[in-house]
């Protein structure tokens, strides 16, 4: 069974969600109680997605999270590293692209909106990743990243820890393809950045009026911001 470390190095990461591709779906589903799909809508809503509009989902794994997007009738295309997860998503009909969070394989300003959902955690540097997203987003343009954070009241939050620690690994043995790699997820979010913090990485990366929306108690955060204007443009 393959899983990653703490120091997130790309070739682990990309190696550990192939092993987990096949039953990723299935085990999100269970693991959330069904609440990753209503995740999934929460965050189309936010980015506000017009019909037309070109979108970059990063990180998309199995494009489940796509084809939610899709719904908006924006076009929506599914990046993400991991060639299984892509490979375990090829029956959803949306464009689909391998690509490294932190050198995007697109041009300047070419996105009207971009999201990444459950991914920025697992980049070896999110700094840039947050940056690579703001430089492929046109000027004026929304970005929402969806994540684990860290609940606010602490008797939740502790309960919320030891359930990452305990239950979580519990579910995993039974439903996952690849059971270690839910081990290394407790420990990825419990060493997670606060809402606060990542609002201000999002915020040195390039973008603007950065705020979140709690879900789950803070267990989950959704961050929204829009691209800062190219100077001199007026707006």
């Amino acid at each position: 069974m393959s899983r990653a470390d703490l120091d997130k190095d790309p070739h682990a990461v990309a190696a550990m969600f192939d092993g987990v591709a096949r039953r990723y779906d299935l085990t999100n589903t269970v693991l959330t109680a069904g609440q990753d799909r209503r995740w999934r809508k929460l965050a189309r809503r936010a980015l506000d997605l017009q019909p037309g509009e070109i979108v970059l989902d990063l990180a998309a794994g199995t494009a489940v999270s796509t084809v939610e997007l899709a719904r908006s009738g924006a076009w929506c295309v599914a990046a993400d590293f991991s060639l299984g997860m892509l490979r375990a998503g090829g029956a959803r009909s949306v464009p689909k692209v391998a690509a490294d969070a932190l050198a995007l394989p697109f041009a300047d300003a070419v996105f009207d909106a971009v999201t990444i959902a459950f991914g920025l955690r697992n980049v070896h540097d999110p700094d840039r990743a947050l940056a690579e997203l703001a430089r492929v987003t046109k000027p004026g343009g929304r970005l929402v990243v969806c994540e684990f954070s860290r609940p606010k009241w602490a008797p939740y939050r502790a309960a919320y820890y030891l359930g990452l620690e305990r239950v979580l690994p519990a579910v995993a043995d039974r439903v996952s393809s690849n059971p270690e790699a839910y081990r290394y997820l407790g420990e990825s979010i419990r060493e997670w950045a606060a809402q606060p913090e990542l609002a201000a990485r999002i915020a040195a990366a390039g973008w603007s009026k950065v705020g979140w929306r709690d879900l789950a108690g803070g267990a989950v955060a959704l961050h929204r911001a829009h691209r800062l204007a190219a100077r001199g443009s007026g707006e």
